[in-house]
């Protein structure tokens, strides 16, 4: 086992592979709700400052394969004025990220992901006429979000779902501004230090168990019920914030 890991014990680093796993599942088949599971219990596990690079990293790498459709299914248009926005948003989450005191980071996080869980569970959807600086703004905000905690899709979703675009539109959209997004990530990620040899192995362990969940859940796109699927991917969602809280410690 690399040196990068001493700190860690075996029980920590197999949880956060699990936790991989099932996030990458929700990743595959909705397009984004990774963060929402992953980051909550992986900043408990291992700490913010790592689950954030090692989410971005592995899950960068490895939905690359969906890009390509994703090009062709997505509005192109709306997904590159949401991008100008998170140019703006992610290197201000990836400032907080490497500054703010870990524990405010991880109680940061859960009411995050607590929020955009309720915001998810309660319908709500953006009803207003998409215009191009209410796109970009909601851009900006996803983009902070993503920098702090990976958390990009929640507010995109709400958003975009006002539309009429299919559910494989939509999905391909949020997948086209996620790799959009990465980039920018992992530029400010770099800059600030936030990504480290520790991390980079760390990304490397979870990356198959992360991997495997994305084919399962690209997979059962096709063949589940998206409403009983999203269920699921809300009880897991709740599991992980609940389970997570630095009250528990």
């Amino acid at each position: 086992m690399p040196s990068s890991f001493d700190h860690f014990s075996l029980v920590t680093l197999a949880l956060t592979v699990l936790v991989a796993g099932i996030a990458g599942l929700a990743r595959g088949f909705s397009g984004f709700g990774a963060a929402l599971i992953f980051m909550p219990a992986a900043s408990a596990l291992v700490g913010p400052a790592v689950a954030a690079p090692v989410l971005l990293v592995a899950d960068g790498v490895l939905a690359l394969g969906f890009l390509p459709r994703a090009w062709v299914l997505a509005r192109r248009r709306d997904v590159a004025l949401m991008a100008a926005g998170a140019i703006i948003g992610v290197p201000m989450g990836a400032f907080i990220l490497r500054h703010a005191d870990p524990l405010l980071l991880r109680w940061l996080i859960a009411g995050l992901a607590t929020s955009m869980l309720v915001l998810l569970l309660s319908g709500w959807r953006y009803h207003g006429t998409p215009r191009p600086p209410v796109t970009a703004v909601v851009g900006a905000v996803a983009g902070l979000f993503g920098g702090l905690a990976q958390m990009t899709g929640p507010p995109v979703v709400a958003y975009w779902l006002s539309g009429k675009e299919t559910h494989g539109t939509m999905r391909a959209s949020i997948i086209l501004f996620f790799g959009a997004t990465t980039v920018f990530t992992f530029v400010s990620y770099l800059v600030s230090g936030i990504i480290t040899v520790q991390t980079l192995w760390l990304a490397a362990l979870v990356a198959p168990a992360y991997a495997l969940g994305l084919f399962a859940g690209s997979r059962a796109f096709n063949l589940a019920s998206p409403e009983v699927f999203r269920r699921l991917c809300f009880v897991l969602i709740a599991a992980s914030v609940v389970t997570s809280l630095p009250l528990w410690r």
